[in-house]
């Protein structure tokens, strides 16, 4: 993520600011998903303080990260967007980032050597710190409490006050969210990645997964390619000892976003620079809503998560709102459908915005839609529907005429027992053993590098399909 000259040109002088718009200009719209706050005086003074806190991103990054965007629109690029559900404090910790860090890269080697281009590797990570409920209260035993909305706000521990909104964790979410990104940055800068030695990013726990003498095969290859490179060269390949990486979250927490939301010299607009990729989710997209507000203002890349209830009418109001100008790079739509209604739900959406020209990069969100609740009352995801969604969204945009240009995952380097099935099979019974999610269900390593696969064989499987006998 380090800067270059070309990060720091301006775009054409057509692309205007947005009219009538402030960074607190959201204040004037229905706000959902926001915490009820009961000391609005230490809301203040934690936002005050938070103002005068250095950013966690810088716009050269963020403009950089736009220009590949944009390229993976143009099908140059595949965007591999992945990490946790939901971060906790607790798991700011070296290991744990470390091996995030690892499933990530391995999960883009896969992607990068089987689809043949570059990916772009935003992680869900350095400040993905509240989540969105579907309500407000949690009772158990009778008893009520607010619904735990993710460690920005409160507590996941099952008590008043532990889930009373405090706006002192607005401080803790920016401070983890630096500690996290410089770990991220030192690891990348210094070695990490280096394709010379990807057999270094093993995961001691999967030495037994079905899938690790097929990965093992691939890192020989891209080895043996690397060093054919540099005899031709006589020389190191440059670039090849490290990897670049974007952080991206769900920019849920509006008073939190404002106060990240800065001008910087050399450029015009604003930023968010709490990340370098914010993203509307689907309960909070309303054309009329707050949210959309907020972000039709800022410079950043964005994306909006795309739900089956979506009307085709009400998805172009939202892109002619959030990128009037058709800028390249500007806009992702996150599809999340769930496997049995993709089919049915998607086809509308992808030719009315086809039909239209305007540049959107679409990516497949497979995770999100297949939820569900077992009869003991614990939230998994099936293996078989997330890959089904991930298959259907590549035949489906390839019968629209449009192309699938990403993925947005929930992983994690853990050896977790979360979602039902893939190469190992695992079953409810399995889920008790290694349940670690305090809100949604995460793929493992072996899961991830399965699904990884699945999408190289379903992405050559349709350029065969399309290729001139």
């Amino acid at each position: 993520m380090k800067p270059t000259h070309a990060e720091h040109t301006h775009l054409p002088a057509t692309m205007k600011l947005a009219q009538d718009w402030t960074p607190d200009s959201w204040r004037g719209r229905n706000a959902m998903q926001q915490p009820q706050y009961d000391d609005v005086d230490a809301l203040h003074r934690a936002l005050d303080e938070l103002r005068h806190l250095p950013p966690l991103v810088t716009s050269w990054e963020i403009l950089s990260l736009k220009r590949q965007l944009a390229e993976a629109q143009e099908g140059k690029r595949f965007l591999l967007q992945a990490g946790d559900c939901a971060e906790s404090f607790a798991d700011c910790a070296s290991p744990l980032i470390s091996n995030q860090l690892k499933v990530l890269l391995q999960l883009s080697l896969v992607l990068v050597h089987g689809l043949q281009m570059p990916v772009v590797r935003v992680g869900r990570f350095a400040g993905q710190y509240a989540k969105p409920r579907s309500t407000d209260s949690e009772t158990r035993e009778g008893i009520a409490l607010p619904s735990y909305r993710g460690d920005n706000v409160n507590r996941v521990e099952f008590s008043a006050a532990a889930r009373r909104a405090d706006p002192a964790r607005l401080l803790l979410g920016h401070m983890h969210s630096a500690l996290t990104l410089n770990f991220v940055r030192a690891l990348t800068e210094g070695g990490f990645a280096d394709l010379h030695h990807p057999e270094y990013w093993d995961l001691a726990w999967v030495e037994q997964s079905p899938h690790a003498v097929e990965y093992r095969a691939i890192v020989a290859r891209i080895a043996d390619a690397v060093r054919f490179m540099e005899t031709l060269a006589g020389e190191p390949v440059a670039n090849l000892s490290r990897a670049e990486f974007y952080t991206s979250h769900e920019a849920l927490l509006l008073h939190y976003e404002q106060a990240l939301t800065r001008q910087v010299p050399r450029q015009w607009g604003w930023f968010n620079l709490s990340t370098h990729f914010p993203w509307i989710g689907m309960r909070t997209a309303a054309i009329d809503g707050a949210h959309a507000e907020y972000f039709r203002g800022i410079r950043n890349p964005i994306a909006v998560k795309i739900g089956p209830e979506v009307k085709p009418n009400e998805l172009m109001r939202l892109i002619e709102l959030l990128n009037p100008d058709d800028e390249p790079g500007r806009l992702t739509l996150i599809h999340r459908m769930g496997a049995a209604r993709i089919a049915s739900a998607l086809p509308p959406l992808l030719d009315a915005v086809r039909a239209t020209g305007k540049r959107v990069l679409w990516v497949c969100d497979p995770m999100h839609g297949n939820g569900e609740t077992l009869a003991s009352g614990v939230k998994t995801r099936r293996f078989s529907n997330i890959r089904s969604e991930i298959e259907q969204s590549f035949d489906l945009h390839a019968a629209a005429g449009t192309r699938l240009g990403g993925v947005h995952l929930e992983l994690t380097g853990e050896d977790v027992t979360e979602c039902l099935g893939g190469a190992r099979a695992l079953c409810e019974q399995d889920l008790t053993r290694a349940y670690r999610s305090t809100v949604d269900p995460r793929l493992n390593y072996e899961q991830a590098l399965e699904l990884g696969l699945t999408i190289v064989q379903r992405v050559r499987q349709n350029s065969a399909a399309a290729a001139p006998s």
